[in-house]
């Protein structure tokens, strides 16, 4: 039930592609509890997705943005200030892409312009929004600036190849602009979510192994991608001001498990056979 949690707030949410993507239902989230908000994606993923039918449940326009080029992005804060009629208080960043994990590159026989290309895409565009948005002055105090991240930035996991390295660099440019973003009131954080299922899970080598594993060994098991959405809310609210700076685990207990009675009984059961 709705809870006008973020009314009166503005914001940008870049990466809805369709109804599985957490950017997606962030938004209809978001927009059920008040926000205003615009939607961008590059000019392909909103050629190749649903965003214009988003932006009609949302009420919410929709503006084509390259994240990983400086005047697109200039452009796109530019309007939607313009658009909302303000200063912005929220920033979701859902981008990540791999042309190496993509065409199934091992991690020890990358192609390094796609390597290059996975950074600028999944990580530097992290950063190129964050000081887009400094630059302009488009945020207002208290705003609230999320990535979504995932483990692989501490810890190795086969067929994630270079986008394991791609959010380490996304974790550590929001502890660099967290500190610097701090001075206007403005907290920057990212999220470790759990194996999800969306179009850019489902296109790694074994995803769903991947996916039975973790959920096997949670506590909770995986968290579910509406979940991931209600926890991005709680972070763009007013409830989580004085949280900065921060890598927030939401994976159902995996980053801090050892192993669960569940799965020492799964792998005895398997010793049997």
């Amino acid at each position: 039930m709705a809870t006008n949690l973020l009314k009166g707030k503005r914001g940008i949410i870049f990466g809805a592609l369709n109804e599985e993507s957490i950017a997606w239902k962030t938004a209809l989230m978001a927009h059920e509890e008040g926000a205003e908000f615009v939607l961008s994606n590059a000019p392909i993923a909103l050629r190749m997705g649903k965003i214009k039918e988003l932006g009609e449940a949302c009420n919410a326009e929709v503006i084509a943005a390259d994240a990983t080029s400086v005047e697109d992005l200039e452009n796109l804060f530019n309007k939607a200030s313009e658009i909302l009629g303000g200063k912005i208080d929220f920033v979701l960043h859902s981008i990540g892409m791999s042309p190496n994990v993509r065409k199934g590159k091992t991690y020890g026989d990358l192609n390094y312009d796609w390597f290059h290309k996975t950074l600028d895409i999944s990580a530097m565009s992290f950063h190129k929004v964050l000081q887009t948005a400094e630059k302009l002055d488009v945020m207002n105090e208290w705003g609230s600036i999320v990535a979504l991240s995932y483990i692989a930035a501490q810890r190795s996991f086969s067929h994630y190849a270079d986008m394991a390295d791609a959010k380490a660099l996304l974790e550590s440019v929001a502890r660099g602009y967290g500190a610097r973003f701090a001075a206007k009131k403005v907290r920057v954080n990212t999220i470790s979510q759990s194996p999800t299922v969306t179009t850019a899970g489902q296109g790694i080598t074994g995803f769903d192994d991947f996916f039975n594993f973790a959920d096997q060994l949670s506590p909770l098991g995986n968290a579910p991608s509406e979940e991931c959405a209600k926890y991005i809310l709680s972070l763009f609210s007013d409830y989580t001001r004085y949280v900065t700076m921060q890598n927030l685990m939401h994976d159902g207990g995996f980053s801090t498990c050892g192993i669960t009675e569940e799965m020492m009984e799964t792998l005895a059961k398997a010793r049997q056979k």
